[in-house]
């Protein structure tokens, strides 16, 4: 197949570009070229807020386009200038109105869509992507919208699911400050989801499909981390009103302790129902795997960590907390 990817030089676009080049696909890939693109793809650098950024890609007829955008503007550009048999819109979880219940499905309610052509806040993200799976779902001939969870495993930039492996195996004491144990949390595993994406494609898997990792607890996770690395040091739970008040962020961002939203209609964030993709060929890897690839690219890391509590946060955090505090 001839697959264009708009995108394709980030965590999900390189892994998805990669697993199409291995099964013997050509792939061009468009974007503005903010990271590298994986070897061996015809790169055509374009920014999309231009009008005629799609020119140098319009006048091929493409076996797939897989758009990544979270722009309407331009989901609406590439269904009107792009021709192709089969149209793949990647979208996310994050469309749904709420998740105060687990195990939501495809039909579960959601957020209304964004009345704008770009999105400039982060706050916006549900809204726009909604909208553009709108625009997606309007066009003529074979479209698949696909709703990944958090994705994880190698080269997750993002360092949320390579954290607690990493802080397990570089613990700053006997034990790691950890939220809420409970707190349902699912990980999918870029490899699979890029390989199910490819499958989609290469069966001509049309729909609206959840794509998720399996639902367990951040209490597996830790045991999963502790499995992966050989940690001797164990969690120590510090409850939520505790975390807050040391100035200690949920999800994500410094100083942070992520995949942990305490906060109201997100208690099952990490838990829907992706039955309808397993049952079109969707694989998911045990946690352990995911966590131990993830680990791997923090041990690599170069950068500075986006996500979590430096060894000076956590040390700062453990002498802050009184003895009945954990």
């Amino acid at each position: 197949m001839h697959i264009l990817l708009l995108g394709g030089t980030g965590f999900l676009g390189r892994a998805l570009a990669r697993a199409a080049l291995d099964d013997g696909h050509a792939v061009t890939c468009l974007a503005r070229g903010s990271a590298p693109a994986a070897s061996g793809v015809t790169f055509i650098r374009a920014d999309r807020d231009d009008p005629d950024a799609l020119a140098p890609v319009a006048a091929q007829t493409w076996d797939a386009v897989v758009d990544l955008t979270s722009h309407p503007a331009h989901a609406r550009d590439a269904i009107t200038e792009l021709t192709t048999r089969h149209r793949l819109f990647v979208s996310t979880t994050s469309v749904y109105a709420s998740f105060d219940t687990p195990g939501q499905d495809e039909d579960a309610p959601l957020a209304p869509p964004a009345d704008i052509d770009l999105m400039t806040e982060m706050n916006q993200y549900p809204g726009v992507k909604r909208r553009c799976e709108d625009i997606y779902r309007g066009a003529d001939g074979q479209v698949t919208v696909i709703r990944p969870g958090l994705i994880g495993g190698a080269g997750d930039d993002t360092g949320r699911s390579g954290y607690y492996p990493w802080r397990f195996a570089h613990p700053t004491g006997t034990d790691v400050l950890v939220p809420d144990a409970t707190f349902p949390v699912s990980l999918i595993d870029v490899a699979d989801l890029a390989a199910w994406i490819l499958h989609c494609m290469e069966h001509t898997v049309t729909g609206t499909f959840n794509a998720a990792g399996q639902t367990h607890t951040l209490a597996d996770l830790y045991r999963a981390s502790i499995e992966v690395t050989g940690s001797a040091a164990q969690p120590r739970v510090i409850p939520d009103d505790v975390l807050l008040s040391q100035g200690i962020a949920p999800w994500a961002g410094p100083s942070s302790l992520p995949l942990w939203i305490p906060l109201p209609g997100f208690r099952h964030v990490g838990s829907v129902d992706s039955s309808a993709a397993l049952a079109h060929g969707l694989v998911r890897r045990p946690l352990r795997e995911t966590l131990a690839a993830a680990l791997a690219t923090e041990e690599a890391r170069t950068t500075e960590r986006p996500v979590g509590l430096s060894d000076q946060e956590e040390t700062a955090l453990r002498a802050a907390l009184s003895p009945t505090s954990g």
